[in-house]
């Protein structure tokens, strides 16, 4: 690889941390040319596939300590006691980086972002339900899913990504062989999901212990086949969504997408508004709750959000009014108490089931 190129790399990587504020058509363009890996993919070399038995292949697990196990202040639970459910958790694209197209497993500076800030702000928040897994990945390099070459290598990339995430839930399930499950994920993560959900959920066993599933900030559909959910105590279920605001550069969703707000567990287009925010997290600032930070409304397929009312989410890596990267982090206690009532409500089910039977 050429120094010029090793500098452009190192530019975007500045661009993405909010050196260079990347809003114009141009500017982003140029970001995603210097992240473009310089090989095809078939020419490209990856490592041999993780062994997800061993615990190393995971940045979460409930049998290690990990940034999963964070909790905002002021709330408490006992993160470190077995839950009856158990959450499998898809991380989003954190290797931004054109060396490969897929991550390597061993790139320690990919998994210390994933674990400092993934871990921290998104999977944490099904800790106070769910005993947590989440599993390393080799994960495709951001560009995959802006690359238009005849090769479709991105598509091959994404692919060879959610081998691993198929792979690593085999291995949730054999060791979590009866226990009600979460799925969960974040943009690329949930582009797996939706995948997974389709091909390893939807008609299987598995749909009748699934609690629900949240695959948040990806375009996702009714395709795969599971149910939107509709209501805030609704079971066996999808809820998904992606914020911005009105009028955004770059908008993630698409029409006809799935928008559930996650402030009234509804599909309506009415505007919940910020008195309904129970609470926004974001560990970058401390981890302290912060009520009614951001509004919501579905339209469009997209999450409206209209005003952000707290200086610490102003970081817009994908342009003034993307909220992608708050997905999560706006809603943090309203999707805390909701996965907790889908849980207790599926309990409570799987009970009277048993009782019935024993009647």
């Amino acid at each position: 690889m050429s120094k010029w190129k090793i500098a452009g790399i190192s530019l975007a990587g500045l661009m993405l941390a909010g050196w260079v504020f990347v809003n114009s058509p141009l500017m982003m363009a140029a970001f995603f040319y210097f992240i473009a890996p310089s090989q095809s993919f078939a020419e490209d070399q990856r490592q041999a596939g993780p062994d997800y038995t061993n615990p190393d292949y995971w940045a979460a697990r409930p049998d290690k300590e990990d940034s999963a196990d964070v909790q905002p202040n002021g709330f408490s639970s006992n993160a470190s006691v077995s839950k009856p459910v158990a959450v499998f958790f898809v991380h989003p694209t954190t290797y931004v980086r054109g060396d490969h197209w897929n991550q390597p497993l061993d790139h320690a500076a990919t998994n210390k972002t994933t674990d400092d800030t993934v871990m921290r702000d998104q999977a944490s928040v099904f800790n106070g339900c769910c005993d947590v897994y989440a599993p390393r990945y080799r994960q495709a390099t951001l560009f995959a899913f802006s690359d238009t070459s005849e090769a479709k290598n991105g598509q091959q990339a994404l692919a060879h990504a959610y081998g691993d995430v198929a792979a690593a839930f085999e291995q949730f399930l054999q060791e979590n062989p009866q226990r009600p499950i979460v799925l969960a994920g974040h943009s690329q993560g949930s582009h797996h999901l939706d995948r997974l959900i389709e091909e390893r959920v939807v008609g299987t066993d598995v749909e009748q212990r699934l609690v629900a599933a949240y695959p948040i900030g990806f375009s996702v559909d009714t395709s795969n086949g599971l149910p939107v959910c509709e209501s805030a105590r609704q079971t066996g279920c999808q809820a998904t969504w992606n914020a911005n605001a009105e009028g955004a550069n770059v908008v993630l969703a698409q029409p006809g997408d799935i928008c559930v707000n996650p402030l009234t567990w509804t599909t309506d287009t009415v505007l919940a508004g910020h008195e309904a925010n129970l609470g926004s997290v974001t560990f970058g600032a401390l981890g302290d709750i912060e009520p009614g930070v951001a509004d919501a409304m579905c339209q469009n397929g997209q999450l409206i959000v209209s005003e952000v009312r707290s200086p610490n989410y102003d970081f817009m890596p994908f342009g003034e009014g993307n909220y992608h990267i708050y997905d999560y982090s706006f809603y943090h206690m309203n999707l805390r108490q909701n996965v907790q009532a889908r849980v207790d409500t599926f309990l409570a089910s799987q009970a009277e089931r048993v009782e019935n039977t024993l009647n």
